[in-house]
């Protein structure tokens, strides 16, 4: 069973008590975008086997929705995060480096 710490209130919540919602950190387009992007935006989303930044709100808890770093094949969680940042914070991205040298943060454009 997956277990996430919820960076605001510091409960350890099972999975039954949170929501998955998606890739963390896409870029969104406001008004003014043309077809293309809107279509990338809803449609285009990674799907690694491994490491993924993810976005989860904590539904039976504090309500928030917070970001968290987690291998997709061994449900290994390498850290949570505060939703309002544009990466992750740099010791989780070093806990993730440590333990998977050939991974790397990559900017969203």
């Amino acid at each position: 069973m997956l277990t996430l710490r919820c960076p605001y209130c510091g409960v350890d919540a099972d999975e039954t008590e949170l929501a998955a919602g998606g890739e963390a950190h896409l870029k969104r387009h406001g008004p003014g975008s043309d077809d293309d992007q809107f279509h990338d935006y809803l449609f285009t989303r990674e799907n690694p086997k491994g490491v993924h930044l993810e976005r989860w709100r904590h539904v039976a808890g504090c309500g928030k929705w917070f970001h968290a770093a987690r291998c997709t094949a061994t449900l290994e969680v390498f850290g949570t995060y505060s939703a309002q940042v544009y990466e992750p914070p740099q010791d989780i991205k070093d806990a993730i480096t440590a333990k998977r040298p050939g991974w790397s943060w990559r900017e969203f454009s």
